[in-house]
């Protein structure tokens, strides 16, 4: 008799492990399918941002072309001719990572950026995003690209309350900047 209950036990348990088995791989193929039909719109919706992100950035440009063998590097063109690059940038703040796109001119001097990500401070590091504190970027090279706490034409004011923040922001574009102005000259050679 007690033969038979831990008989009875085992096929209890195989039962149970088969139900398990079915229903994760059931789970699995669900969210296989779901990902199968959202992951190209995602995609779909992240290249539409970057490109809204690059027309905004150069609004006279007719077309933003992919540079080869620069990862998420793009030229903009206007009439056939080079009129600015879209380049990556990236510096750590307060809250960890702040992600950029930097429009430079072919001379190397910044247009303007875009912040794409970032977890700094609320009312303070997200001012970085503002045009009080972005306007004193454009047409900067990369020696004017210095964070002071006393206004000057030549340097980037800090934000109050967020010089860490305004030192990321600045350190990633002029870095931009840099491998703008590297990538030029080396064109030029």
């Amino acid at each position: 008799m007690a033969h038979d209950a831990h008989k009875e036990q085992d096929s209890s348990m195989l039962k149970i492990a088969m139900n398990l088995a079915i229903t994760c791989f059931i789970a699995g193929a669900i969210i296989a399918g779901t990902y199968s039909f959202t992951e190209p719109a995602a995609v779909n919706q992240r290249v539409k941002l970057k490109n809204d992100a690059m027309k905004e950035l150069v609004k006279d440009a007719d077309s933003f072309q992919a540079i080869q063998g620069k990862a998420d590097w793009y030229k903009a063109v206007k009439d056939g001719k080079v009129i600015a690059y879209v380049v990556p940038a990236e510096s750590k703040g307060y809250g960890g990572a702040i992600k950029m796109l930097a429009a430079v001119t072919p001379d190397a001097k910044t247009i303007d950026y875009k912040v794409l990500s970032h977890n700094e401070t609320p009312g303070l590091g997200d001012g970085m995003s503002k045009p009080k504190f972005r306007n004193q970027f454009g047409g900067k090279v990369a020696d004017e690209l210095v964070v002071v706490k006393t206004p000057t034409d030549n340097n980037i004011q800090a934000l109050t309350g967020a010089t860490i923040t305004s030192r990321a922001v600045t350190k990633g574009i002029k870095e931009a900047v840099e491998a703008v102005s590297e990538y030029t000259a080396n064109l030029k050679e």
